[in-house]
């Protein structure tokens, strides 16, 4: 079972770990603050500090169609994210 499924790369995330060392991380959702924090020193050799999880609700969305109204929604997910200690930096973009 892997613990850490993505690294989240949007213009907050990014802004959040330039400013506040802060990096976000999508997780498995049966994971919890112990693991993701021990899953993040191991994959990218950094101390952690602190870690907050977030469980995302999925988003809904309904149309109406020539052939009804038709119902749908994202799937649901467990956010984290992870403070890193001061001077030490996680290379997201070296695996793309």
């Amino acid at each position: 079972m892997s613990i850490l499924i993505k690294p989240i790369i949007t213009e907050k995330a990014t802004h959040d770990s330039e400013i506040n060392n802060r990096y976000a991380f999508e997780v498995d959702s049966k994971a919890n603050k112990i693991e993701i924090k021990k899953a993040v020193e191991a994959a990218y050799g950094v101390s952690v500090e602190k870690v907050r999880t977030i469980n995302v609700r999925p988003d809904r969305k309904t149309r109406y169609t020539k052939s009804g109204m038709i119902t749908g929604k994202t799937n649901a997910y467990k956010k984290a994210m992870v403070q890193v200690a001061e001077g030490e930096t996680i290379d997201l973009y070296s695996n793309l």
